[in-house]
């Protein structure tokens, strides 16, 4: 009887804040209309979440 010992090569993606390389498998994918990102784990999803509501916060106007 034969073994077969070869490493099975794990598809990799990068953790879009910390570009952590994560199995796809392990990695957090929350999904959006024109792309997906993946996470490493839940404190970098919380940052990236964090840094978009800022960019999306609505601009106050002065009133002049």
């Amino acid at each position: 009887m034969t073994t077969n010992d070869t490493p099975v090569k794990v598809e990799q993606v990068a953790c879009e804040i910390c570009l952590k390389e994560v199995p796809i498998s392990e990695a957090v994918v929350p999904e959006a209309t024109d792309y997906v990102a993946h996470f490493c784990g839940l404190d970098c999803y919380q940052k990236w979440k964090d840094q978009r509501d800022e960019t999306d916060a609505p601009v106050e106007k002065s009133g002049s």
